[in-house]
């Protein structure tokens, strides 16, 4: 597999993103593509034993803050380390895309610039897989604040396909978990 990090994505960028790619590479073997500023990439591989792991760097001249609006950043920065990594993805070179990034400002930049929407959905929605038994999936942890009921019901769709055909799990199960009532946190739905 190979799999796009964005090293620019992190609060101590390149030096966790660098060191999380190092690690993942030596323990699993795939292919990392590190995305971002390539010179203060190279300086931080510099400092790991890279004997037999497959990192290459890809440069990108921009990054995506977490200040950054994400509007905005989908049109204002295209050389963005997460403009050229989900444009790999989007282009085949990549099968996967990494990010500890402004979460807002990749979802603008991968629905509206770069890897689109899949036909008939209307909102994309962020899958998260939980590291415990059976592998729980959430779906839509974070994204989107303020959500329709039509949006949900394919929130419960894509996830019931993915935990089918990942998982193996049949008629999987769905519930609703509220994000609260504090202000900012999404509509009154």
């Amino acid at each position: 597999m190979r799999i796009v990090v964005d090293a620019m994505g992190s609060d101590n960028n390149p030096v966790a993103d660098v060191a999380g790619a190092v690690m993942a590479a030596r323990e699993f073997g795939d292919e990392i593509i590190l995305v971002g500023d390539a010179e203060r990439i190279g300086q931080e591989l510099a400092k790991h034993d890279l004997a037999g792991l497959q990192l290459t760097i890809q440069h990108a001249g921009e990054a995506i803050t977490m200040e950054d609006i994400p509007s905005e950043v989908a049109r204002s920065k295209p050389d963005s380390s997460a403009h050229v990594g989900l444009g790999l993805v989007r282009d085949g070179a990549a099968d996967a895309f990494v990010s500890a990034g402004n979460t807002g400002g990749l979802l603008a930049v991968a629905t509206l610039k770069t890897l689109r929407r899949i036909p008939g959905v209307k909102r994309p929605a962020l899958g998260i897989i939980f590291p415990i038994a059976n592998h729980p999936l959430l779906i839509d942890g974070g994204a989107n604040a303020d959500v329709r009921p039509d949006w949900l019901y394919q929130f419960a769709v894509m996830g019931s396909i993915y935990v089918e055909r990942v998982n193996g799990v049949k008629a999987p199960r769905v519930a609703l978990i509220s994000n609260g009532e504090e202000e900012g946190k999404g509509n009154q739905l």
